[in-house]
C-alpha cells in the first residue's frame, strides 16, 4: 500500500494506491529514463494489404525523392495496418515519420500506434496525426502503465484518415528509437512479468469473492501475501456483502470522506450545465435589441459586463450598455457611441477590458469593399476608460502604424503582466470581395502605442518587421483565441478559411514565440465538430477551457448546433457536457441553438453569460436573438459523493427490510422509509427521484410485503448478489489505484 499525488483539474489530489514493487519500478523507471536513446531495428511482421509494388517494407529507408519509395495499402478503410517487429523486447519512446519532397494526398492526417510483446496484446500508445508538408515529424510514444515501464516487441501502425478523400494510405520512412540495452530490457521484462504474475492473482482473488469462494479467497491472499484493494474495501465488502451491517457500513463511508478518498472522483467527474433565463431590463424597462455579431467583455472586478454594437439583421448597431452582475440590471450609456467620440455602428469587432487601467480597447469592423475604397472606413481603434465614461481614438488607422489593416472576425487577448494586447486572424477587407486575404499576429504596447508583425498568415509574404524573423501561423476567421497568463500562451482553435471549417488547435508562447500543434482535429479526440463562431472562455486556475458551439461542419449539411465541451489542459482532453439541436420544448429553460453570439466568463461565481445572437432560421435569415443567459457548470463534491454513497446503501436496507413478510416489518419499513432514506434523495438526480418514487408507492400501495418484493424489478433471489451490485455502484466512487482490477478472469478464456 502506497501514497500517490495526482493533478487532476487544477488540484494535487492524493490517494491511497495498490503497488507491487514500486521501489523497484522508480529505479527502472529512472534508469530508463536517464539511458540514451538509440534506432530500434525492425523488420516487417505483417501487414493488411499492399498497392502494386508499394510494399510496407520500403517504410525502412528514407527516400523522400523517390515516389515508389513507400507503404501504400489496397484499400481505404479502417482495417489497414503495418506492424513491426523488434528482434528482442525493447521500450520504444519516440516514432519519427519521413514524407515525400512534396505535399501528397496519401499523406496521414491521422493515425494510432499500438505496441505489446505479442500482436495479440497491444495498447495504444499514440493516437496523432501528420501535417501535410515535406518535414520528417517525430512523437512521443507512451512507455508507462500502472506506474511501470513497459516493453514491446510489436508496434503496429494504423492510419485513419488521409488529407486526400478517399486516396489511399501512404507512410514513406518510419524510424523508431528507444531503449534495448541487453541489461536494462533483462530488468524491465522482468519487471513486467512480476506485475503479470500480480496481476493474475489480483484477479483470482476478485473471482473467489465474487461467487462467495471465501475460503479460496482467503488462502490465496494469504499463501501470496498480494492485496486485493485498499484495506478499507476490503472492510467495507465484508461488513456489506458478507455481514450486511448498516451502521458499520455507514462508518466506513464516513472514512472513505474524511480521508478524501472521494476527492479524485469529483476532480474528473463530468459537469453537469445549469442555464437561468436572465430577464434584467433598465430602469426603463428596455433591454439590449436583437443582434448578431456584437461584442462583450467582463470587468470582474467591478461586476459589470459590457455590449457594444452588432448587427439586427438589416443595419449595423452603436449602442453601448453595461450589465451589473450584482444588481441583475442593465444600463444604456449611449445609444450612438460616436456621437460621444466613440466608435461608429460596427459588428464583427472585438473589444476587450484591461483591469488594470480600468479601460476597454475596440478594434475591427465589417466592411463593404466599396466602404473601402471610398475611405469611408479605415482600421480605427479605440479605448473607453469606464471610471470616466469617456471614449478615446488612439489611431484613425492601424495600418499605417504597423497594425493590422480593416479587418473582421478576428480574436483579441490581453497580457496584463506586460501591458500587451494580441490580436490575431480575421479577413482583411479588400477590393475585392472574392479575394481572401486573412491578418496575422499582431502584438500592441498599450504604454508606447507600438504595434509589431509577431506572426504573419502561413500563406502570405510577411510583411516588413524590425524582428529578425518573424513565424507564420496559419489565420483563419471566426475562430477562438484565448489566454492562459500562468502558462504564458495563446491558445488558438477552430475557426473557418475560405470554405474550409477547421478544427485544430495549437497554441503560441508569447515569451518563446514558439507555435506548438495540440491537435490537427479535436473532432476526432471528442472535442466539437469542426466549425466557427464558436465562443471560448478559458479559466486559467482549473486550466480548462469552455466552448460553446456556433455554426458547424457536417457531411449532409451545415448547421448550428447547441452545445457545450470543456477542453482540460492538463490531461488534454475533451468532455461534452451536453449537446442538443432542437429546442422547442425547452424555450425558457435552455438557449436555442445559434451563432454569432457572445459569451464572458466570470471566475468569481464561476460561470458563463451569454447574450443573443444568429438562430440560423432558414425561412427568416435577418432574425436575430436578444436573450440573455447565465450558465453554471457543477461537479459534485465529497460531501455529495458521501450522500449518494449512503443512499444507495440504505435503499438496499430497506429493499431488504420489506423481505420480511410481516405487518411489524411493513411498519418499520415505512419508518426507515420517512426518517432515513427520504433526507437523502437528490431530487435533481431524475433517476435516483424515479428510483425513490417506486418504492414509496410500491410500498404505500402494497397491503403484503410479499407483494412489494415480488414487485421490484432489481430484487433477486440471491442476497449475496444484490449486495455485491451496490458495493460495485460505490467502486465507482473510488481511484483506480485502490480498488480491485476492472478486468474479469473470465475474459482470459478465449475460444479457439
Amino acid at each position: 500500500m502506497g501514497m500517490k499525488k495526482e493533478r487532476v483539474g487544477g488540484d494535487d489530489v492524493v490517494v491511497p494506491c495498490i503497488q507491487g514493487n514500486g521501489v523497484q519500478k522508480r529505479a527502472t523507471s529512472q534508469l530508463v529514463d536517464q539511458m540514451t536513446r538509440t534506432v530500434l531495428p525492425f523488420t516487417i511482421h505483417s501487414y493488411s494489404s499492399h498497392s502494386g509494388n508499394y510494399h510496407p517494407r520500403a517504410i525502412g529507408e528514407n527516400r523522400p525523392t523517390d515516389q515508389a519509395s513507400r507503404w501504400s495499402s489496397g484499400t481505404h478503410d479502417q482495417d489497414q495496418f503495418v506492424t513491426l517487429a523488434f528482434g528482442a523486447p525493447v521500450v520504444a519512446q519516440r516514432i519519427t515519420f519521413g514524407k515525400f519532397h512534396r505535399a501528397h494526398v496519401c499523406n496521414l492526417k491521422e493515425f494510432k500506434v499500438f505496441g505489446g510483446p505479442t500482436p495479440e496484446n497491444m495498447m495504444e500508445l499514440l493516437h496523432n496525426g501528420l501535417k501535410n508538408d515535406t518535414e520528417q515529424e517525430s512523437f512521443e510514444l507512451r512507455t508507462r502503465a500502472s506506474q511501470m515501464v513497459f516493453p514491446i516487441q510489436f508496434l503496429k501502425i494504423v492510419p485513419l484518415a488521409t488529407f486526400g478523400a478517399n486516396f489511399n494510405y501512404s507512410i514513406w520512412f518510419v524510424m523508431v528509437e528507444g531503449i534495448k540495452d541487453r541489461d536494462t530490457m533483462a530488468n524491465v521484462v522482468k519487471q513486467y512479468h512480476q506485475y503479470q504474475e500480480f496481476q493474475t492473482t489480483r484477479l483470482c482473488l476478485k473471482h473467489f469473492r465474487q461467487r462467495n469462494m471465501m475460503h479460496l479467497f482467503e488462502l490465496l491472499q494469504q499463501r501470496t501475501g498480494v492485496s486485493l484493494e485498499h484495506p478499507l474495501l476490503t472492510q467495507l465488502h465484508r461488513e456489506l456483502v458478507q455481514h450486511g451491517d448498516l451502521n458499520a457500513v455507514e462508518s466506513i463511508l464516513h472514512q472513505l470522506h474524511e480521508e478524501g478518498i472521494y476527492q479524485h472522483y469529483c476532480a474528473g467527474a463530468p459537469y453537469r450545465a445549469t442555464w437561468r433565463r436572465l430577464w434584467a431590463t433598465n430602469q426603463d424597462g428596455d433591454t439590449p435589441s436583437p443582434r448578431g455579431g456584437h461584442q462583450m467583455c467582463i470587468d470582474v472586478a467591478g461586476r459589470k459586463i459590457y455590449l457594444l454594437g452588432g448587427w439586427n439583421g438589416s443595419d449595423d448597431l452603436a449602442d453601448f450598455w453595461v450589465y451589473d452582475i450584482d444588481q441583475e440590471q442593465w444600463h444604456l450609456l449611449a445609444t450612438d457611441t460616436q456621437s460621444y467620440g466613440g466608435p461608429g455602428a460596427r459588428s464583427c469587432h472585438k473589444m476587450i477590458f484591461d483591469p488594470k487601467t480600468r479601460s476597454i480597447f475596440v478594434l475591427g469592423r465589417y466592411a463593404e469593399c466599396q466602404a473601402v475604397q471610398d475611405q469611408r472606413h479605415t482600421a480605427d481603434f479605440y479605448r473607453y476608460y469606464t471610471d470616466h465614461q469617456q471614449w478615446i481614438k488612439i489611431s484613425d488607422n492601424t495600418s499605417e502604424e504597423k497594425g493590422p489593416g480593416v479587418i473582421f472576425d478576428h480574436q483579441m487577448s490581453l497580457d496584463s503582466a506586460t501591458d500587451t494586447l494580441y490580436v490575431f486572424g480575421g479577413r482583411k477587407v479588400s477590393y475585392d470581395s472574392t479575394v481572401h486575404i486573412y491578418s496575422g499576429l499582431y502584438a500592441y504596447h498599450i504604454a508606447s502605442n507600438d504595434w509589431r508583425l509577431v506572426a504573419a498568415d502561413s500563406s502570405s509574404s510577411p510583411m516588413p518587421s524590425d524582428d529578425d524573423e518573424v513565424r507564420t501561423i496559419k489565420s483563419r476567421v471566426g475562430h477562438s483565441m484565448l489566454f492562459h497568463p500562468g502558462k504564458r500562451q495563446l491558445y488558438i482553435f477552430a475557426g473557418q478559411r475560405v470554405k474550409d471549417y477547421l478544427s485544430d488547435m495549437i497554441t503560441f508562447g508569447i515569451d518563446t514565440n514558439v507555435v506548438k500543434d495540440i491537435s490537427p482535429d479535436f473532432s476526432r479526440e471528442g472535442g466539437p465538430d469542426a466549425g466557427y463562431t464558436q465562443r471560448a472562455t478559458i479559466d486559467p486556475i482549473s486550466n480548462e477551457i469552455y466552448v460553446l458551439s456556433g455554426y458547424m461542419k457536417q457531411q449532409s449539411a451545415d448547421m448550428v448546433k447547441n452545445g457545450l465541451w470543456v477542453y482540460s489542459i492538463d490531461s488534454d482532453q475533451w468532455t461534452k457536457v451536453y449537446q442538443n439541436h432542437a429546442l422547442a420544448n425547452l424555450k425558457h429553460m435552455e438557449p436555442c441553438p445559434r451563432f454569432a453570439h457572445q459569451m464572458v466568463y466570470d471566475p468569481i461565481t464561476k460561470s458563463q453569460f451569454v447574450f443573443g445572437g444568429n438562430p440560423g432560421d432558414r425561412e427568416c435569415t435577418n432574425k436575430r436573438l436578444d436573450d440573455f443567459w447565465q450558465l453554471s457548470l457543477y461537479r459534485p463534491n465529497p460531501d455529495d459523493i458521501l450522500r449518494q454513497s449512503m443512499y444507495l446503501v440504505r435503499m438496499q436496507h430497506l429493499k431488504e427490510m420489506c423481505i420480511a413478510s410481516s405487518d411489524d416489518s411493513l411498519l418499520e419499513a415505512l419508518d426507515y422509509l420517512r426518517s432515513r432514506l427520504t433526507p437523502l434523495v437528490n431530487h435533481d438526480n431524475a433517476q435516483e427521484l424515479y428510483e425513490f418514487r417506486q418504492l414509496c408507492a410500491r410500498l404505500c400501495l402494497s397491503s403484503e410485503p410479499s407483494e412489494i418484493t415480488s414487485e421490484l424489478d432489481d430484487i433477486d433471489s440471491d442476497l449475496f448478489a444484490q449486495r455485491n451490485r451496490v458495493f460495485d455502484r460505490l467502486l465507482a466512487f473510488i481511484p483506480d489505484d485502490m480498488k480491485e482490477p476492472k478486468e474479469e478472469l473470465l475474459d482470459a478464456v478465449r475460444l479457439t
